[in-house]
């Protein structure tokens, strides 16, 4: 699900266990994104409900820096037009806020 979300959008954590069919385990995938050692995986683009930047495993200025040069606009934790941005599957619709 991860490797689907398109360069300058993000998901939540709770939208990547929605879509995988487990709605509930937005934490499972928190943990999952924090080990993900693959340079292939996108992880920087799974972010906290609301729209702040959640964990990077330690690097949230690096988070920051990834998110910024795919046109990511952000403020301190928060990303701007959160709204916008978010992905919510393969066929491009918007998640629900």
């Amino acid at each position: 699900m991860v490797r689907s979300i398109p360069p300058g959008r993000v998901a939540t954590y709770g939208d990547v266990a929605a879509l995988a069919g487990r709605r509930r385990a937005w934490r499972a995938v928190g943990n999952l994104m924090r080990d993900c050692g693959d340079p292939a995986v996108p992880c920087h683009r799974v972010v906290a409900a609301g729209g702040e930047l959640g964990g990077y495993a330690g690097y949230e200025d690096m988070k920051r820096s990834l998110l910024t040069a795919e046109g990511i606009r952000v403020r301190g934790r928060r990303i701007l037009d959160f709204a916008t941005v978010r992905w919510a599957g393969s066929r491009g619709r918007r998640a629900v806020s």
